[in-house]
């Protein structure tokens, strides 16, 4: 395993780089935002993505994907979180998409995931019930009537559930809540009697719903999984997105980094560059070596996803817990060393700031994975 990008990885950083900084700077997330726009992302965009072969990244070719690995759309995320694009790879191809891949029957497989690969379907997972990530605390109740199910209950926080075709929903078919049992996800149209979608409006620009069902029906063909161990489907869901969750927020804090070098650089106070400053060069040195150090961790966590090893929970993990407190580290200096100016809305550091602080808390932080992580140790 190596902790360097490969030779195509690197041509395939340097298309995306390209891509990303013409057709969406930075600006484009705050037009988005400031006219809140009601998709909150550029569906022709998100089309554009898909025929260059992204969105199909972890996908079978025989669905309509590309067939490469993590290490690939790691690569992808990372520019993309370097210009704060709003496209739904999260929700819609690393939960949604990877629930349907990982749990579904080859029939539901067919019917949905090559829209997802060619951008025409987008999905959503409807998992959260509260203010903090906690996967297995679900009171949406499924009851069992003969070939269907009847769906009761609220999710909160699902990424894109105002746009997506298709919400897989997280429910509990026994046990109560918190039980890791008893869990069965099931895959429900956005326009099924009893659903109501109402978007709700995140601080970094990123697009989320709350999501109501009343005794909402669903075909017992749309079960992804065993009834009552969705679980066993649903953890590696979440440690694949969260690894390519990290992806994004390093692309994010590291072009945050950079401007906030760039900064120092050129400032000037008291008639010299405020880069020669000890205390603020230290600051940045610090910042540096966080920063190569999550590189390091997030390629393995990748690597381990790609290679199929038994130690991707811990992976996943482990690099969540790290690029959370980097980001916390990077965000929160880039605003001070820019001074005033860096909390104005005007200056887009803060945009960097408030990005990084959603996608902390978003599938855990750092204080959740780190337990996840001893208990995975057997500590």
């Amino acid at each position: 395993m190596g902790l360097i990008l490969s030779d195509d990885q690197l041509i395939l950083r340097d298309m995306a780089r390209s891509f990303c900084e013409e057709k969406s700077p930075v600006e484009r997330m705050r037009t988005l935002r400031d006219n809140q726009d009601e998709t909150g992302f550029t569906r022709a965009l998100w089309k554009e993505m898909a025929e260059l072969g992204w969105v199909g990244i972890p996908f079978p070719e025989d669905l309509g994907g590309s067939d490469m690995g993590y290490g690939e759309l790691g690569v992808v995320l990372a520019e993309c979180g370097r210009v704060l694009a709003p496209e739904p790879f999260l929700s819609t191809v690393l939960l949604g998409g990877n629930a349907i891949l990982l749990g579904g029957q080859e029939s539901l497989q067919k019917e949905l995931l090559p829209g997802v690969c060619s951008g025409d379907r987008l999905l959503a997972l409807a998992f959260q019930e509260h203010g903090r990530f906690s996967p297995y605390h679900v009171e949406t109740r499924a009851v069992a009537t003969g070939s269907e199910f009847r769906v009761s209950g609220e999710k909160l926080f699902v990424l894109d559930g105002h746009v997506a075709d298709q919400i897989v929903t997280v429910v509990r078919s026994s046990g109560e809540a918190g039980d890791r049992e008893g869990l069965t996800l099931l895959v429900i149209d956005s326009g099924a009697p009893g659903v109501t979608v109402q978007r709700t409006t995140m601080m970094d620009g990123r697009n989320a719903a709350r999501v109501s069902f009343n005794e909402t029906p669903v075909d017992a063909g749309r079960l992804l999984g065993e009834v009552g161990h969705g679980a066993d489907v649903l953890d590696p869901v979440f440690d694949r997105a969260t690894v390519a969750l990290c992806a994004e927020m390093f692309g994010s804090f590291e072009e945050a980094f950079e401007r906030t070098l760039e900064y120092l650089k050129t400032r000037e106070q008291f008639g010299v560059k405020i880069g020669s400053f000890q205390a603020l060069r230290h600051r940045i040195a610090h910042m540096f070596g966080e920063l190569e150090f999550a590189r390091s961790v997030l390629l393995d966590a990748q690597t381990s996803i790609d290679e199929g090893r038994d130690d991707v929970a811990e992976c996943a993990s482990a690099v969540k817990a790290r690029c959370s407190d980097v980001a916390s580290l990077i965000g929160a200096e880039a605003v001070q060393m820019h001074g005033g100016i860096g909390m104005t809305d005007e200056e887009e550091t803060g945009l960097f700031f408030k990005r990084l602080k959603a996608a902390e808390f978003t599938l855990g932080d750092a204080v959740y994975h780190r337990n996840r992580y001893a208990g995975l140790r057997g500590y």
